[in-house]
């Protein structure tokens, strides 16, 4: 069965002081891959300012907006359909031997190929007291560690969506223990590639039909790659595989390179965005 999934997602900025020039860049078109197809994208802004569509260095379709003109406030509205295969993020053949995956993740080819996502960042940097906070154990599976992996980072932070912003780095949500989506797939990101398992940050849509915590606004997940099976999804603050309800946009090293609105203002005085997003769903016949 397939789903036709709607998206809506606004944005408006509002300014002090006039602005006089100001570029931006939007990551929030869902990417296209063998679950997602799109029906349509439509784009529009209240000052009818020309966008075009860019690929970012990860691969990833972006949109960009250049105002000319002055203004003092701008809205944004997209609209996105598409239809999304049902997923059973089960649906791969588990590893064959334990210790031979273990053994992959130490060969240099292995570490090259997936350097990238190996690396760590400064949003994935984990203290030197917090690293014996989880280790792998090499009895069991790579996938049966991630599994464990998230499990204790779900755990051991408490969900508040009031407690961190953007910028948190792991040393001070360590010390809280509380954050939003982006600090527990930072948390599993930054434990697995400490133990060899390279991970990368996701961002999306999650239709939130099912009771699940984070924001449909944007939420983000993890994809860790498992030895002779490939990427798998992890939705760390729900302790759950990505699934049919988890529409991908864009992966990288961490926020820093999936952030959904990017952009230079030339302005003085304060400003306000607001952004709302809705996505619904409906069976396809």
């Amino acid at each position: 069965m397939s789903l036709e999934y709607s998206i809506t997602y606004k944005a408006e900025n509002t300014y002090e002081e006039s602005v006089r020039e100001a570029y931006w860049q939007f990551l929030i078109i869902p990417e296209e891959n063998d679950s997602q197809q799109f029906i349509s994208i439509d784009f529009t802004n209240s000052l009818d300012a020309t966008s075009e569509f860019s690929i970012n260095g990860y691969g990833f379709k972006t949109i960009r907006v250049h105002p000319k003109g002055e203004f003092k406030s701008i809205a944004f509205e997209a609209n996105f359909k598409l239809i999304k295969k049902e997923i059973n993020p089960f649906d791969f053949e588990p590893e064959g031997d334990v210790q031979k995956s273990f053994e992959k993740i130490q060969e240099l080819d292995f570490k090259v190929d997936h350097d990238t996502f190996l690396k760590t960042t400064d949003y994935t940097l984990i203290p030197e007291k917090s690293k014996n906070l989880f280790t792998f154990d090499t009895n069991q599976s790579v996938f049966e560690n991630l599994r464990a992996l998230s499990s204790f980072t779900h755990h051991y932070i408490k969900f508040n969506s009031e407690a961190t912003d953007v910028y948190t780095k792991l040393s001070e949500l360590l010390n809280i223990r509380q954050g939003v989506c982006q600090d527990f797939t930072h948390l599993f990101c930054a434990f697995a590639r400490l133990n060899g398992i390279p991970a990368r940050y996701v961002s999306g849509y999650l239709h939130q039909g099912n009771g699940y915590f984070g924001d449909s606004q944007m939420h983000a997940w993890a994809e860790a790659y498992v030895p002779f099976v490939g990427w798998i999804g992890f939705d760390v603050t729900n302790n759950i595989l990505a699934g049919t309800d988890h529409i991908k946009i864009a992966h990288g090293k961490d926020y820093s390179n999936c952030s959904p609105l990017r952009g230079v203002v030339f302005s003085t005085g304060k400003n306000e965005t607001v952004h709302s997003v809705v996505v619904s769903s409906q069976d396809q016949q």
